[in-house]
This record gives structure tokens, sequence and C-alpha cells, in this order.
């Protein structure tokens, strides 16, 4: 698989992963000046994002002409801490990359709003809400981060499955993960040693097991831990582990890449995956191909609940506030999430843009499926938690597969935190 920087908006953890440039850039370049714009991210080294950032720099130079801008590529295992520092000091780049959710709306009070400056992007682009927080817009949506489930249709076929009918319920779904474990294979490929698997899984499993009410009270900051469908969520995650449906040693199994390798390989049925340009339907596409590629809605267990696709913003560039200009570095936000750009993203990245117009039809049944969900499509649970409730839930989900720790423990301690702030 092609090893890449991480583009989701779900890695709100460091990640072992390699990164582009190094620490000591950001001793390079802090700032810009009244003819110069600094950029911090973690992928402008990537050869998949050189159309992109070429697309975003002539649209920007058609603006200005005469600001420079440069593009400081940091290591994402050390971005937010080395961010952090640049917050604390006041001094930094004069736009930044930002994961959508808790990562932005921790650090707003570094930021501008942009609404003013985006006014004429928010019909074209989707995903504003992961960078808003009080009603106040914070970045500007590159990419649209959701997780879908995939499945290996090859794998179904081998457990005479019917691949163009996946279950539909979670009983049912039980039934056909035990006939793929007679067959040779595990149910899930999941890589939880970062902790972040659990994230995925409440997302993904959270339309089916909520009610519409418990949904859209959780994303609205009214989450009761203790409801019972709450608790099933992390139940369901349990019980996995105890009816041996994951991949063998899950909690030291890394996500990226490694889980994704096993879905690939054949050797696990499913995947709950991303629809950034990592551990996607386009990676998939060329281990198993489009036709072998499947993606599936997740299994209702709640009685009367709706399957839907979770996504919001995926990643964003933002302003900071100690920029000289920032109409001028708004500007820069809007180039790099101008209309051509992100097309040149999709085209070599296979990321799903935050512009929903861009025509994906080529790219296989697989991503086509995806964007037909969008619409009716609803926020991720976990991208509603602040980021250090999902830390605590990524330990907690390791006790729990581990069976070191009780689902009533799990929810009291996340409703503490999550109470907390």
């Amino acid at each position: 698989m092609r090893q890449r920087s991480m583009w989701s908006a779900v890695l709100v953890v460091g990640l072992a992963l390699a990164g582009c440039g190094s620490a000591s850039d950001s001793g390079k370049s802090s700032g810009g000046s009244d003819d110069k714009l600094v950029v911090w991210d973690w992928k402008s080294g990537e050869p998949f994002a050189k159309s992109y950032l070429d697309k975003a720099k002539a649209d920007f130079k058609k603006k200005h002409a005469n600001v420079t801008v440069e593009f400081v590529a940091q290591p994402f295992d050390q971005y937010y801490t080395l961010l952090g520092a640049a917050i604390q000091s006041g001094k930094g780049p004069d736009v930044m990359l930002f994961n959508g959710g808790g990562q932005i709306r921790d650090r707003v009070d570094a930021l501008v709003p942009l609404d003013d400056y985006v006014a004429e992007d928010k019909q074209r682009l989707a995903g504003w809400e992961a960078f808003a927080k009080d009603g106040k817009t914070y970045a500007a949506p590159v990419t649209l981060q959701g997780y879908p489930i995939y499945y290996n249709k090859a794998v179904y076929q081998k457990a005479n499955l019917d691949p163009a009918s996946p279950a539909t319920t979670w009983d049912k779904f039980v039934a056909d993960c035990a006939a793929i474990a007679k067959a040779g294979s595990k149910c899930f490929a999941l890589g939880n040693k970062e902790g972040v698997g659990i994230q995925f899984w409440l997302s993904s499993m959270g339309s089916t097991t909520l009610t519409a009410a418990e949904y859209d009270a959780w994303i609205a900051g009214k989450r009761d831990w203790n409801s019972a469908n709450v608790k099933r969520v992390f139940q369901l995650w349990k019980e996995t582990g105890e009816k041996k449906m994951n991949s063998d040693g899950a909690n030291s199994t890394a996500m990226f890449n490694d889980s994704f390798a096993l879905f690939q390989s054949g050797k696990a049925a499913h995947v709950m995956g991303l629809m950034s340009d990592v551990g996607h339907w386009q990676d998939f596409n060329e281990f198993l191909t489009p036709e072998k590629l499947g993606v599936m809605k997740a299994p209702v267990v709640t009685a009367g609940t709706t399957p839907s696709l979770p996504y919001d913003g995926g990643i964003g560039y933002a302003v900071a506030k100690w920029t000289k200009d920032p109409k001028v570095a708004a500007d820069l936000v809007r180039s790099l999430s101008s209309a051509d750009a992100l097309k040149a993203f999709y085209a070599d990245a296979g990321a799903i843009a935050a512009d929903t117009t861009i025509d994906v039809s080529q790219g296989g049944p697989a991503v086509s499926t995806i964007v037909s969900e969008l619409k009716s499509g609803k926020p991720a649970l976990h991208v509603a938690l602040s980021s250090k409730t999902l830390d605590l839930m990524g330990r907690l989900s390791q006790q729990l597969l581990s069976g070191s720790i009780t689902v009533d423990e799990v929810v009291k301690q996340l409703a503490a935190s999550d109470q907390a702030g």
C-alpha cells in the first residue's frame, strides 16, 4: 500500500507514521510578513499533493501576485504539539491545516473566524460544521471524512453468501460472520493499537443503535451516557472481541496500515474504513479490484433506526489571529479549497473532496455508492467529542477488548470526561 500522511478527521492522536519534513522545519519559518504567507500542514511534501497545491497557488497568484506562499510540512505525529507551542508563543504560521472536530475546536481562541470571507463558498462546499464552534466558522473544508463499512465480495462468495445482499440486521450479520469464519476469514479487520478503532466503531454503528432523537441530542452536546442504546454500542464492541469476530491481536495491530492490509489480503471480510486518501476506496481498488469491493450500510441493531453514512468535514485550512492581513490569508484558504484545486486532489489522492459537484463516476461502484449516501448522511458521533474524551475512549476500548473493564465503568468514565469539557 502507498505510504501516506493522514488527512482524516478521526486521527486525533499522534500516530507513528512517516511524516513530511521535520520538527526543525518550524524554526525555518514561523510566520509570514506583508508579502509572504507561511502555511503549516502535514502533507505538502507528498507527491500526490503536488498538483493540488499547484492549482491552489495559481488561483491565489491571480489575486495577490506579489505575495509569496511558503508551505512547511510538519510530521503528523508531532503536528499538534508543534502547533500548540506556536499558539502559546503567539508566533507561528499564518495558515494552518486542521482535522475537523476537537482538534480545531480546542484551539479557536488562536484563530480568525472566516464567515465574512468564505460566504461565497458556503453553498459549493460541504462539511463546514466540523470546523465551527459557537456559530462561527474557523476553517474551510478541503475534504469530507466519513466511515463507510467496506466488504470483500470475494470473501462473501467463498462463504456462500450473496455479495449483492449484505446483512441489514445485526443478528443476520453475526450469522454471516460465522459463515465467513468457517470459510477461513475473520469478520472484521481491526487495528486498535492507537485506540482509534473505537472511533470508527462508534460512528459507523451509531445510526443503527441510537434512536434518531438520541443521535441528534448527541451531536448537539446533550449526551446521555447512561442510555441503554449508548451502552449497547460499547457492548457490541466488547462482544466482537469475545466472539472472535475481529482479526487476531487487534490491540497490538496498527490501524494504519496493518489492519487495512489484512482486509485487502482477504484475511477479513469487512473493515470500517475512510473516505480520505488512505484506508479508502482507491487504495482498496488497487488490491481487490473495483468489482470485488463493496460498501454496505451498518446493520440495524435497534428496531426502527435508519442506517446513515457518518461523515463530516475531514481537513480544512484556518487562519491564525497573528497574521498580518487576515483578508489575504483568508484568500489563500479559499484558493486551497477552490474547485480546480479540489478536483486535482480527488484525481490524485482519491479523497472525497468537500466540493461534492466533482464527478466520481469513473472511480468505480464503491466511491459512487459513498457519494450517493452523502445527502442522507449525518455527522459522525465521535467528531462531536473533545480530543481529551477521545483519547480516554481509545484507552478504555483496549481494556474492553481485553476484558479488563466493564461497559458500565467505561461509560461512567466517558461521561465524566465529556461533562468536564
